[in-house]
């Protein structure tokens, strides 16, 4: 059967918990392949609402095997807290399985995060302080530590011990901070391990069989398109891939395995951090946009930080669709414009009086304008609508013009928070 990758077009909170949700119900896995607890996902099923900052979106059905791949970045307290949690409301006990070469998120991780957005003052990146950037600057510094060295503590503490070294120059005379402890990390870390290796085990060799057995397998990405180190709005990005094409990396499987690619892009746009955003509106428009918008409101699901709101943007959604390698697009929080008479929306970027439509590096970026165009609303609440045929005749011109000027299909179109609040089209 493959696997169905499900990810972001945009800067993140498009709405892919939802789709993974919906989708997880005939998943055999669900699979979360990069990144750490920095982001989350919204879930609302019967069990109530849920955010998801961590655990894959299958946690909800007992059928399915929930993957913590090698490429995420494992906070083992952020798991074992959103485990809980689920047990503490009810939710019958998931199947989790945690990469036994994934690497652990450090409480110096943690620290050197807050301290290196303290230094930078106004010239921030916005970070949400979970450790992200240094967890990964490790990773590739070679002084990382995996779920695999939690269970030797002579080991763990001599790489510790190397992790730190450096680390501690900077803390004294750089930062000004209290220096790290070796020993005492060993053994929180430590302590720590006992807690989560009933989970342990090779995720890669389980989903590559699963793949032989022919089962389904949902990858469920975090952040979008636009965040993406390499190819987004550098640097104001995330530091791992959110990319389709990087899950099987992330995942261990082979990159032919992906079938199909599900990309979830908002109806209007938002973002949370700095950086570049061309449709950004402000003041009252924004304000009333990021009330109505999601189930609470335009809020971050892991720092509560208002997002950055603005209309849906054509040129940034068509160039991360690109970057995904869309086959199926999902739409979500089409019901949210139904306050509109007339809805603008960024058809193009003005940069130096040249009109462009592809997006461009970040520099170039800097200096864009919104060209704006206007379609006529729908004024009406369509959030009970479930088919396709029975929505007015305005949100489906909104729908067509978007898949026209993307140049990708809409499949799934997102009416509501809920589970069933969806239209297939």
């Amino acid at each position: 059967m493959g696997i169905t990758a499900i990810v972001g077009g945009n800067w993140g909170d498009e709405g892919k918990g939802k789709m993974t949700d919906l989708l997880g119900k005939q998943a055999d896995y669900v699979v979360r392949f990069q990144g750490g607890n920095n982001a989350g996902h919204t879930i609302i099923n019967k069990y109530g609402k849920f955010q998801l900052h961590l655990l894959p979106s299958g946690v909800f059905y007992q059928d399915t095997i929930n993957v913590l791949a090698t490429g995420i970045a494992l906070n083992i307290e952020g798991f074992l807290k959103e485990y809980n949690d689920l047990l503490t409301r009810s939710v019958p006990k998931p199947n989790i399985m945690i990469s036994d070469r994934a690497q652990v998120v450090l409480p110096q991780h943690i620290l050197f995060d807050k301290y290196e957005e303290e230094r930078l003052g106004k010239q921030k990146f916005g970070s949400t302080q979970s450790g992200i950037a240094p967890f990964y600057t490790d990773k590739f510094s070679k002084i990382g530590i995996q779920v695999i060295d939690l269970f030797d503590k002579e080991l763990l503490l001599k790489k510790i011990e190397r992790n730190i070294e450096k680390k501690n120059v900077l803390l004294e005379n750089f930062y000004k901070k209290p220096l790290l402890d070796a020993n005492e990390i060993t053994d929180y870390l430590f302590e720590l391990g006992k807690k989560i290796k009933q989970f342990v085990g090779d995720t890669s060799k389980e989903l590559c069989d699963a793949l032989k057995n022919n089962k389904n397998i949902l990858m469920e990405g975090q952040l979008g398109a636009l965040k993406d180190p390499d190819h987004g709005i550098y640097p104001m990005t995330t530091s791992s891939s959110p990319l389709a094409s990087f899950s099987p990396v992330g995942a261990g499987v082979p990159a032919s395995s992906i079938s199909k690619v599900v990309t979830v892009v908002k109806a209007y746009s938002s973002s949370v951090g700095a950086g570049p955003f061309v449709s950004e509106i402000f003041g009252s428009e924004a304000e009333e946009l990021r009330n109505r918008g999601g189930d609470n409101g335009e809020y971050g699901a892991t720092t509560g930080r208002p997002r950055r709101m603005g209309w849906f943007d054509v040129v940034a959604t068509k160039y991360g669709c690109r970057l995904q390698g869309t086959t199926d697009v999902a739409l979500s929080l089409l019901d949210v414009l139904g306050y509109l008479k007339q809805i603008p929306v960024c058809s193009a970027y003005e940069i130096n009086g040249t009109k462009i439509t592809d997006f461009p590096p970040t520099p170039i970026l800097e200096g864009a304008k919104p060209v704006i165009e206007y379609l006529p609303g729908w004024n009406t609440d369509i959030s009970h609508i479930r088919d396709y045929n029975e929505l007015p005749e305005e949100a489906k011109n909104y729908i067509n013009y978007i898949e026209e000027r993307i140049g990708f299909p809409i499949k799934y179109i997102s009416v509501g928070p809920e589970r069933d609040a969806i239209i297939l089209r």
